[in-house]
């Protein structure tokens, strides 16, 4: 593996993304829009009942990064004996910018309403398309911005008052494993996370205070849900800092974090079927799970 930073980075991206796409068993949608849609993924292993895991891909909340990336390692959970659900949602779209067009961190409030939505019609989708699933015994888990959106859909008990997405109990987890994610604002803002995702997540000043009230998992504590994070050492996308931030917000709430860091892992190996650091993403969710 490369000493240099980036260049490390750049290889362990390359071989998180060199698997084939697998596709699902089932698919269904949740709403009208074509990215309001679950793929499920039967258990490999045979077995007639099994903890449904929720994956939520990462991508820095960008259109050019839908679920099929994390196929592998949703497969992979699968074949450890899960049944998965692999939710998409909507994304930022290009804008016009000098020389060419962007990409845009996610859509206010589309993003969130969609995570909402398909969270609230899981149970009985997954009745439908993946009879092996044990609602009883459901993990969240997301990479990333999808780990933000992890974190957040766990915490929509603790939403202020008046919001849409807002539960009035906690929602039925075992827990949430959240890994390499986006989990506090303030410091992912200060490190200029993901090209400042966050920034244009929430649209700016005018509306940053505001919107983050209601989307910084760092805010929405406590929650009362088991939550762990799992986050590579030497990661350059989405620092140590941010975990160790979340964490520290946590534990000012009352509440006990769980934070597996991983020595000279970076932030793909986590989703990366063929890193060990993979195989201890697995472990952590089977204890929240089994």
């Amino acid at each position: 593996m490369p000493d240099d930073p980036v260049a490390r980075d750049a290889a362990e991206e390359a071989s998180a993304f060199s698997h084939p796409a697998v596709a699902p068993d089932a698919s269904a949608a949740y709403g009208p829009h074509p990215d309001q849609v679950v793929d499920f993924y039967a258990p490999r292993d045979g077995r007639p009942s099994a903890p449904l895991v929720v994956a939520l891909h990462g991508g820095a909340w960008r259109a050019p990064y839908d679920r099929q990336h994390l196929t592998p390692f949703v497969d992979f959970l699968a074949r450890r004996g899960f049944a998965v659900a692999s939710v998409e949602y909507r994304r930022g779209s290009d804008i016009p910018r000098q020389g060419g067009t962007a990409p845009v961190a996610g859509r206010w409030p589309e993003t969130f309403d969609d995570v909402a939505a398909a969270l609230d019609a899981l149970p009985d989708l997954a009745a439908a398309h993946l009879p092996q699933a044990d609602p009883r015994r459901t993990v969240l888990t997301g990479h990333s911005a999808g780990g933000h959106l992890a974190l957040w859909a766990a915490a929509r008990h603790v939403l202020p008052a008046g919001s849409p997405w807002r539960l009035p109990a906690p929602p039925a987890l075992r827990g949430v494993v959240a890994l390499a994610p986006i989990a506090d604002f303030a410091s992912s803002v200060e490190l200029g996370v993901c090209g400042g995702a966050v920034s244009e997540l929430l649209g700016g000043d005018a509306d940053f205070a505001a919107r983050a009230a209601l989307s910084d998992p760092a805010v929405l504590l406590p929650t009362g849900i088991a939550t762990t994070l799992v986050q590579g050492r030497t990661d350059i996308v989405v620092p140590p800092a941010v975990a160790e931030a979340f964490a520290a917000a946590a534990a000012e709430a009352g509440e006990t974090v769980g934070c597996t860091f991983l020595e000279d892992v970076g932030h793909f190996p986590l989703i990366d079927p063929a890193a060990d650091a993979c195989a201890v993403v697995a472990e952590e969710i089977a204890q929240l799970a089994f």
